[in-house]
């Protein structure tokens, strides 16, 4: 039998997209972002490219024409974009004279969302896969190989191929009631590994937490809804041109006011609107009859009609200040609606303790990462053992601060 090859893509268009796709329904944690029409569309609206920093060189690992294994990859020369924080490690690199760039990067570019990175057919393919990235980054001379945001099968292989793991922290809410005697960590855990016994209503969701913190979350609607705001919702085609152009106008002013350019293009949401449409919700506030602020949620499609297992806070922007809009946008009006279809898990994305007071909880992501310099990976191991100490003890604390009211 031939030995597996290992090929480098300068393109995910290189690459068949309904293998990609079949491939990725395999694994543990698909997720929309994976998918070849999301990568695809990342590529060709100018958004992930050589031009952005974002140099694609997509991996597969064939034998014969058999796909066994795939995985985004990207030639970085910065740290922009992907959430999991290295600039120390860059600037200790230039201290020394040494450069940090370009690296390798396995990643969705702009999408902290934790799932499948390393696409196989089994955990042989995987670690195959793994070793192969490692061999080709000491090949091309990178300082360094990083898989971000990975699933737990990606994490096992990254760990056994001899990389370092990092330990970050993301606020998750599940449609779990919580049942007596159970504290918000094993709620969580449960849902994952059972399914959840959904909320009845939003009310029910409220009922589920303490007095102060429901008190808190009424408040807010409240001042959203004096303020004479309402919401409407669309899904997938239902999302019109002039919806998409809306919510495009308050995405890149959202960036503007904090003095950067939108890292997505215009072009990136036609494609989506055009070849991925089932995975995108948006929610649209109005006022006295016209638009003021959207939100954008990404769904897990499956090509069934099955209800979304989970939903992805994504993209939002205002071109007018309401007070606790930003609250009602990105959160409670999305929460109903996966209270009402049925939706398991809804991530809220990078960093925010503000999110436990609406029942988001901690949880941890992991990535990987090898360094060629051994005297820097050394440093950076030591480094990582302080670290994820201290990830542990804010684990901890956050559990001490649920939101949820004491279980009898």
């Amino acid at each position: 039998m031939a030995d597996p090859v290992l090929r480098i893509h300068a393109a995910p268009s290189d690459i068949d997209a309904k293998a990609w796709n079949s491939l990725l329904a395999l694994q543990a944690a698909p997720s929309p972002f994976m998918r070849h029409e999301y990568l695809d569309a990342l590529h060709f609206s100018g958004s992930a490219t050589p031009e952005s920093g974002w140099t694609p060189q997509f991996a597969t690992l064939t034998r014969g024409k058999k796909l066994l294994a795939a995985c985004p990859l990207y030639i970085k020369d910065h740290s922009y974009g992907e959430y999991v924080f290295d600039w120390a490690w860059a600037n200790a690199y230039e201290q020394h004279g040494l450069a940090y760039y370009p690296k390798a990067l396995v990643a969705v570019p702009f999408t902290p969302v934790p799932g499948s990175r390393l696409l196989a057919v089994d955990a042989d393919s995987r670690a195959l896969l793994v070793h192969g990235l490692v061999q080709w980054c000491k090949q091309a001379e990178l300082s360094s190989l990083h898989l971000l945001f990975g699933a737990d099968e990606d994490i096992a292989a990254c760990e056994d191929g001899g990389l370092m793991l990092r330990n970050t922290v993301q606020f998750h809410w599940t449609n779990q009631v919580p049942a007596p005697g159970s504290d918000a960590a094993s709620a969580t855990a449960e849902a994952a590994a059972e399914g959840p016994r959904g909320y009845a209503d939003f009310d029910a969701f409220l009922a589920s937490l303490s007095h102060d913190k429901r008190k808190k979350i009424r408040q807010e609607r409240r001042k959203v809804a004096e303020a004479g705001v309402t919401f409407r919702s669309a899904r997938g085609t239902d999302i019109t041109p002039a919806d998409w152009d809306f919510f495009y106008r308050c995405y890149a002013r959202t960036y503007r006011e904090h003095g950067n350019a939108p890292y997505l293009q215009r072009d990136f949401f036609q494609r989506m609107a055009d070849t991925l449409p089932e995975a995108w919700l948006l929610f649209i506030a109005e006022r006295e009859g016209r638009p003021i602020a959207s939100s954008l949620i990404a769904l897990s499609v499956d090509g069934t009609a099955a209800a979304p297992q989970a939903a992805y806070g994504r993209y939002w922007g205002a071109l007018e200040r309401v007070d606790c809009l930003h609250f009602e946008a990105c959160y409670y009006q999305p929460l109903t609606w996966c209270i009402a279809h049925g939706v398991g898990r809804f991530e809220g994305g990078a960093q925010g303790e503000h999110k436990m007071a609406r029942a988001l909880m901690p949880v941890k992501t992991t990535s990987a990462h090898w360094l060629a310099h051994p005297a820097f990976a050394d440093a950076v191991e030591r480094f990582l053992e302080r670290e994820g100490a201290g990830i542990e003890n804010y684990m901890e604390h956050l559990d001490e601060r649920s939101p949820f009211k004491a279980q009898p």
